[in-house]
């Protein structure tokens, strides 16, 4: 048991030796790459201090887009004679998005950023976001018709959200922002194709 402690001590001693080696090579201590840290510092501050511009644009697009795609859910569920594979999948988005709308304005709140989404109504949220007569076209539908005109737009919405999501992968600095994106790119790939497939089967 000593022998295996010593040795995690000495693992610990060596990683610490190699990463201030590291930082010192810089020439200013840690504080110089601020980009590297990621959130692994047990500062408080650390946290809500680690984000680029990329993950505050990430979150203020994203809110708005997930409002959307919650708002299309609503509609379909709402509606009769829907087919019950579509509205298992709109109760699964709406679901999804909900809590992950709430945890990119807990976000925007913590980094200090614009959370208001409705005073960037004027801005392009990113691909696949509905215009006014897309939303009046799905409430106006019916039956079948409502079904398939909800699974195409839902595509062409999710298609957006997967090109915004994947920026945030590319360019993003914070893990958990980051993180979620990802989540955000797997999910939705995977229920656009359940989405032709329904389409398929309608």
């Amino acid at each position: 048991m000593k022998i295996r402690t010593a040795a995690t001590a000495a693992l610990a001693l060596a990683t610490a030796l190699t990463l201030a080696g590291c930082a010192g090579s810089s020439g200013s201590g840690t504080e110089s790459m601020p980009g590297m840290d990621h959130g692994s510092s047990s500062s408080p501050s650390a946290g809500m201090a680690d984000f680029n511009d990329a993950d505050v644009m990430f979150a203020q697009m994203m809110i708005p887009h997930h409002q959307q795609a919650v708002e299309m859910a609503d509609m379909i569920l709402g509606k009769d004679g829907i087919d019950e594979s579509v509205l298992t999948l709109a109760e699964e988005i709406k679901a999804a998005q909900q809590p992950e709308i709430e945890q990119l304005q807990g976000w925007l709140e913590e980094w200090g950023a614009d959370s208001d989404t409705d005073s960037m109504d004027g801005m392009d949220h990113g691909g696949g976001m509905m215009s006014d007569e897309d939303m009046q076209s799905l409430d106006a539908a019916t039956g079948a018709d409502a079904s398939r005109l909800f699974l195409e737009q839902m595509t062409m919405h999710h298609e957006g959200a997967i090109t915004m999501a994947q920026d945030e992968v590319d360019n993003g600095q914070n893990a958990d922002a980051v993180a979620l994106a990802q989540t955000i790119v797997e999910t939705q790939t995977a229920e656009i194709a359940t989405m032709q497939e329904l389409l398929a089967q309608l």
